[in-house]
């Protein structure tokens, strides 16, 4: 097939019909997402890449090996690969009054030059949200909870919900000196990467996927062992809070969020639909320094390709598809039909009617095209209708044929289409 006919290979066209679903994701998205008080917040495609390095930590893999990063008058640039930089990047330089207690959301599409697989591209969209309030494990348990309600309103709210802890962040070295000194003891029998992460980002050993580094992980003290009190305590409040709101969840020592702005709540919601690739969403609190300013929040990401390929995989999406409204197909007999069909079907419209009709043909021919087009009327006119009055309105899938005052063509067109 022809590159030129082909999308870049991890990225996709999304078409009718499977757009209206995402459509309707988006439509019960929003309406979620304002009952929580929740504003959209729309930023550049293309960022600076310093605004990732410096946010999402310089040793992450998204930085290192994903981003699709370019030069364009002596600046780089890059495809955003994540949406809460560029958010923090935007509250950076507005005001602290601003800014506190600010709740964004934001829709899009990301880019991570990865090996594409199911689930999992190269384009892939996001909805996320950003809720710039200081630690609390009460905000944090209804940011959660938020996302929930999304998947819920889905059709996918029994997806399980796996919670951990980073700790507070003025104890993140603590407890990655204790893991390298509980690794150090086994790190020849680590793969490359984890040998390389123990110096880097310690905490990427635990979620790694070789089984003997896992075996491991597992002999290991958790992270949570080198945490202070305070830190430990701030997650039980959570889960307090999480059981209150009705929230079932799992505490996992060993879940990690690989990007480095993350302190205290984290947390993964899976689903046993997409194999081995499950993770539907995740987020958590964060802290980082963008534009001289420190910021603190609470944010979530849903990929929208994952809940899309759930859906399908539970055969739920057809119940969140609606029909499209019935099309109305406008039929010209003639030159004099065919101009003042034209703006009939701009009267129609005005109406609130879906309308088309073909530019040129022969009956058979325009009907024909009304077929292809699943028209459910097809409105016909030529120089007996014009001069009556009237159109021919005839019914696509019964056949029957009646004629109808143009007066009351709005009216009669719509009304459901008699079976």
């Amino acid at each position: 097939m022809s590159s030129t006919t082909q999308p870049v290979q991890g990225m996709a066209d999304i078409a009718a019909p499977e757009v209206r679903l995402w459509q309707r994701l988006e439509e019960l998205g929003r309406a979620v997402l304002a009952r929580y008080g929740f504003e959209e917040l729309r930023t550049p495609i293309v960022e600076f890449e310093a605004v990732f390095t410096r946010s999402l930590g310089a040793t992450t893999d998204v930085v290192q090996k994903e981003m699709y990063v370019f030069e364009k008058g002596g600046r780089r640039l890059c495809l955003r690969p994540e949406g809460t930089a560029g958010v923090m990047r935007h509250a950076a330089g507005l005001g602290e009054q601003e800014t506190a207690g600010a709740r964004w959301f934001y829709l899009g599409p990301m880019f991570r030059s990865e090996r594409p697989q199911a689930g999992r591209r190269r384009q892939f969209h996001q909805l996320g949200v950003e809720c710039l309030e200081p630690p609390s494990p009460l905000v944090d348990a209804e940011i959660l909870a938020l996302q929930v309600d999304l998947l819920r309103a889905w059709g996918i709210g029994d997806c399980r919900v796996r919670l951990n802890t980073r700790g507070e962040a003025g104890g993140h070295a603590k407890v990655a000196a204790g893991l390298r000194a509980a690794l150090a003891a086994h790190e020849a029998e680590l793969c490359d990467d984890c040998r390389r992460r123990i110096g880097e980002n310690v905490l990427r050993v635990l979620d790694c996927k070789n089984a003997a580094c896992q075996r491991i992980v597992a002999q290991v003290p958790p992270p949570t062992a080198f945490m202070s009190e305070a830190s430990r305590e701030y997650l039980a409040q959570v889960a307090q809070h999480l059981a209150a709101l009705d929230v079932a969840h799992d505490l996992d020592p060993l879940l990690v969020r690989g990007l480095d702005y993350y302190e205290h709540t984290v947390w993964e919601i899976a689903s046993t639909a997409l194999g081995a690739q499950n993770a539907v969403a995740g987020g958590g609190r964060y802290r980082l320094q963008l534009g001289g300013r420190e910021l603190t929040g609470v944010g979530f990401a849903i990929g929208l390709e994952r809940v899309v390929g759930v859906l399908q995989a539970l055969g739920r999406d057809a119940a969140l598809l609606t029909a499209p409204p019935p099309l109305v197909w406008l039929v010209g007999l003639g030159d004099a039909a065919m101009q003042q069909n034209l703006g009939l079907m701009q009267q129609l419209r005005a109406a609130g009617l879906v309308c088309r009709m073909a530019p040129a043909g022969s009956l058979k021919s325009q009907m024909r095209a009304a077929n292809k087009a699943g028209a459910a009327w097809a409105v016909i006119r030529g120089d007996d209708e014009l001069a009556a009055g009237v159109a021919a309105v005839k019914n696509m899938t019964s056949g029957e044929q009646q004629n109808v005052a143009l007066a009351q063509l709005a009216a009669a067109l719509s009304a459901p289409p008699p079976a």
